[in-house]
């Protein structure tokens, strides 16, 4: 844990606005339901510690904060924790950022995508560009493999999906 602390100390922006180029608008309206932002909502949640130092590292805390519409896709710690060993690590160093971005991105669809409307899809196309499959089983929402365990957390900028599981882009 101490290695992903420090690598949260480090912030690129490179291609932050590239990755997520026509989904972000600039402004705030404040007509929102929430009053908290995807990042501040998941910061605030306490089990998305990993993933939001993974998105410090990113460098796409300015994007998602970000007026959106989004639909994020959050893996909880312990999603993080089932990769395999190194894996993250890996991931964090400032070499990888390019990859660490896709990764996340593909965790991102554009628009506000609510559980219902989730349902009625086989897949959607994430801001990394390519697209997620989405199943429907036994009352369980999937996306690719993982569950969807908790839906609807609504933000200022859209909303959040929890999910036990990474979704790795191919």
């Amino acid at each position: 844990m101490t290695s992903f602390k420090s690598a949260t100390r480090w912030m690129g922006v490179g291609m932050a606005g590239l990755m997520m180029a026509g989904a972000v608008q600039a402004g705030n309206h404040g007509h929102d339901e929430a009053s908290a932002d995807i990042v501040d909502t998941a910061v605030a949640a306490g089990q998305f510690e990993t993933l939001v130092a993974a998105v410090e590292a990113a460098g796409l805390v300015d994007t998602l904060k970000g007026e959106g519409p989004f639909t994020v896709f959050a893996p909880t710690d312990e999603a993080f924790a089932a990769l395999p060993e190194g894996t993250l690590d890996e991931l964090l160093m400032p070499e990888n950022q390019e990859t660490l971005q896709a990764i996340l991105t593909y965790h991102v669809v554009a628009g506000k995508v609510m559980a219902e409307d989730a349902m009625g899809l086989d897949s959607a196309e994430t801001v990394q560009g390519q697209s997620i499959t989405i199943t429907t089983m036994d009352g369980s929402v999937m996306i690719n493999d993982a569950t969807v365990i908790q839906a609807d957390i609504e933000t200022s900028n859209g909303v959040i999906h929890v999910i036990d599981g990474v979704l790795l882009p191919e």
